[in-house]
């Protein structure tokens, strides 16, 4: 019986060794991918990787690119667009063509 907690202590030792080397190989592949110039390179791979499929996608589709520019443009524009909209005379009354009679109302044209 004395042999016995030998044992349970050499294969607790065992189980604990191994639980560190397991512990040590997660810690190495976390400190692997958690590598800054591996994810940078990771990162400019995925953002080439949009470029590309985007390209792809708008080569395949030209209609959708020429309305999405045209929305974006008008959304550019929208200020100005509207303001030029917005501009209507005040006066129904036909302007003067001579500038001294501008100013007057149209009971002092006649």
């Amino acid at each position: 019986m004395s042999d016995e907690p030998v044992r349970h202590l050499a294969d607790a030792e065992a189980q604990a060794a191994a639980a560190r080397e397991r512990l040590s190989n997660t810690v190495g592949q976390l400190q692997a991918r958690l590598d800054p110039k591996l994810l940078a390179r990771e990162a400019k791979e995925a953002g080439l990787q949009a470029v590309h499929t985007g390209v792809d996608n708008a080569r395949r589709n030209p209609g959708m690119v020429a309305g999405a520019t045209g929305l974006l443009g008008l959304f550019l524009i929208r200020k100005p667009l509207c303001r030029m909209i917005r501009r209507r005379p005040k006066n129904n009354d036909i302007p003067a063509k001579h500038p001294a009679l501008r100013g007057r109302s149209a009971a002092e044209k006649e």
